[in-house]
């Protein structure tokens, strides 16, 4: 995730005016609220498994719901194509995630087993997440615009026990690539409509020969949970272990960063594909027994307008690539709905201009407040407060029980560490990668089969982010720059890596380098710097070939969307492509330290 760009003095402060606001917000008092906290005394707000002492997920987000006051109250609100509606009370959740664990378990699918997903936004996704929490098994989200190779490399690297999509993208994407995966025992077809393809099985089928009620594993805090792959820029995808524990932290950050409150609708646009979507499009809403919509399609400016009008929903998280298409729209779109029901807005996912924190204040009437974390942190950990002050282009300030550093890193961007302990950045305006304090609960435990990659990421008692930042006088941190070359365009984390080893698969091209250059709308886009093998020459029609041949395997979300040839790849004397370098040069920047270069550079064709 990311957050805003650096502090500019020409944007105003806005300051709140909490007598005001609608609802009473959760955080008040920030200094006192940071004072008094502590882990523990948001895990007495929680039930807690009945009988075990334990914690599970599921039943903090559905079961303890059902069989209380909110038993009838919806749990989601699934807007559909057409704008009709399907509605899943917290009652009728729990039952059909009873049946999704009993379907698991009839399966021989049990403890820690990994259970995959490819879908869009449906009903049948929702039921497999928190189904899978209560059979103590572990879910593992994927990206339905993924391509098949993507898809390929996360169920094996993952050991992915079973896999629940659509005939279609089973079809497409997983049929090609199935005999690749001989731990991939079961492929459940959510519309298999009595007829599965062959050697999958029909879940429909399945769930409604499941019996109801049955009880939820006895699982503990630190039992594993979900599993998030995000991409490094080097080396494969890494698998990001989450406990039940993190439902701790999806708690109270809903509570602080969202400011939700019992009669909320809310709507996190996200995709359950990626973190965001799963923390804060499913398990934080439903912990705190509020309405979430759903939008089973993707971003269309009049749809959005109308279901946040229709729906009246009063706190929407979003992301700026979102945001950003909606100010380009035109504020008379908006003009056009009842946007009076909104009373909170925020954003995550990728740098957020100060314009759009304005645009938000004066077009919706609510300023867009921003906050930072990673896949790796699990929940939000730097935001912008209901009732605190905004300060446009900035993060925020950590929340409750997190405690934020800015670590210093020497010229080749390697932390200082003295006497065991990371020496700190400090005033206003210096730079520093942006480090945690170890111990919140939704703090991953590990990359999946990978301790020693783990293990880099803390040093001098501090988990270390890879972001650059600042921090201002009154604690407010500002995102600077990424301290990798990972890619986000819109809201997607993209490994370079991945996307350059697709592209060398075609035929014509030798080697690949990949960066991400400035979009208004995306953030970013992927461009990709291609050499040729010996004989095929530079042509449109070899370059469109080339991209056509990325979306098929990546997806168009992975894929390249521009792409230049080269003769010669800068590289380090290790032969590692230096995505600076290209990246400095595409955008006119100084080039900074060549001592590492490849003596023969060549120049761009």
């Amino acid at each position: 995730m990311s957050a805003g760009t650096q502090r500019s003095t020409r944007w105003p402060v806005i300051t709140k005016d909490t007598g005001s606001l609608r609802v009473k917000p959760n955080l008040a008092d920030y200094e006192a609220e940071r004072a008094a906290f502590t882990w523990d005394g948001v895990r007495r707000a929680l039930a807690g498994l009945p009988g075990s002492g334990g914690l599970n997920i599921a039943y903090e987000a559905v079961d303890r719901h059902a069989a209380g006051h909110l038993a009838g109250t919806e749990a989601l609100r699934f807007v559909r194509a057409d704008g009709s509606i399907r509605s899943l009370t917290y009652a009728g959740l729990a039952g059909d995630t009873d049946r999704f664990a009993s379907v698991l378990r009839t399966l021989g699918i049990g403890r820690g087993d990994r259970v995959f997903s490819l879908l869009g936004r449906s009903p049948e996704l929702y039921t497999a997440v928190l189904g899978t929490f209560k059979n103590a098994s572990v879910f593992c989200p994927l990206f339905s615009a993924f391509g098949p190779e993507p898809v390929r490399q996360r169920l094996y690297l993952g050991s992915g026990r079973a896999l629940i999509t659509t005939r279609a993208l089973y079809r497409k994407k997983v049929a090609p690539i199935r005999d690749s995966l001989p731990e991939l025992r079961f492929v459940l077809l959510v519309d298999a409509e009595g007829n599965p393809e062959p050697g999958t099985l029909d879940l429909a089928g399945l769930l409604q020969a499941a019996p109801p009620d049955q009880p939820i594993a006895a699982t503990q805090p630190e039992d594993m949970a979900l599993l998030h792959f995000t991409s490094g820029t080097t080396g494969t995808p890494k698998g990001a272990i989450h406990v039940h524990d993190a439902v701790t932290a999806h708690y109270a950050t809903g509570y602080f960063a969202l400011d939700l409150h019992p009669d909320d609708i809310y709507w996190c646009t996200a995709d359950p594909g990626w973190v965001t979507g799963t923390s804060y499009g499913i398990i934080a809403p439903l912990v705190h027994g509020v309405t979430a919509v759903v939008d089973e399609e993707e971003l269309d400016v009049d749809r959005w307008y109308r279901i946040l009008a229709e729906h009246r929903v009063t706190v929407w998280y979003t992301a700026p690539t979102a945001l950003r298409m909606l100010m380009k729209a035109g504020a008379e779109k908006a003009a056009g709905y009842d946007l009076s029901a909104l009373r909170f807005v925020a954003s995550v996912g990728e740098p957020l201009n100060p314009e759009v924190v304005l645009w938000g204040r004066d077009v919706l009437g609510l300023p867009v407040h921003d906050n930072w974390w990673q896949t790796e942190t699990g929940g939000i950990m730097i935001a912008n407060y209901a009732a605190t002050p905004i300060r446009p282009g900035s993060m925020g300030r950590p929340l409750p029980g997190i405690e934020a550093a800015l670590v210093a890193r020497d010229a080749n961007g390697t932390p200082v560490i003295q006497d065991g302990e990371a020496r700190l950045v400090t005033g206003p305006g210096a730079v520093g990668e942006l480090a945690l304090r170890p111990g919140w609960p939704s703090m991953f435990r590990g990359y999946l089969n990978d301790e020693e990659r783990y293990r880099r990421c803390f040093a001098g008692g501090w988990y270390l982010t890879g972001d650059l930042a600042t921090r201002d006088e009154d604690g407010y941190f500002w995102f600077v720059g990424r301290g990798d070359d990972v890619i986000k365009s819109s809201g997607h984390l993209i490994g370079p890596f991945e996307v350059e080893s697709c592209l060398m698969e075609h035929p014509a091209v030798a080697e690949a380098g990949v960066i991400g250059v400035p979009d208004p709308v995306a953030g970013e886009v992927v461009k990709a710097f291609v050499e040729l093998r010996p004989g095929p020459e530079p042509s449109e029609e070899l370059r469109l070939d080339i991209i056509g041949f990325a979306r098929k395997r990546l997806g168009p979300a992975v894929a390249p969307r521009l792409l230049d040839f080269t003769t010669n790849l800068p590289k380090t004397r290790s032969g590692k492509i230096l995505r600076r370098l290209l990246k400095s040069r595409e955008l006119g920047l100084p080039e900074g330290d060549l001592s590492t270069l490849e003596p023969a550079v060549g120049e761009r064709s």
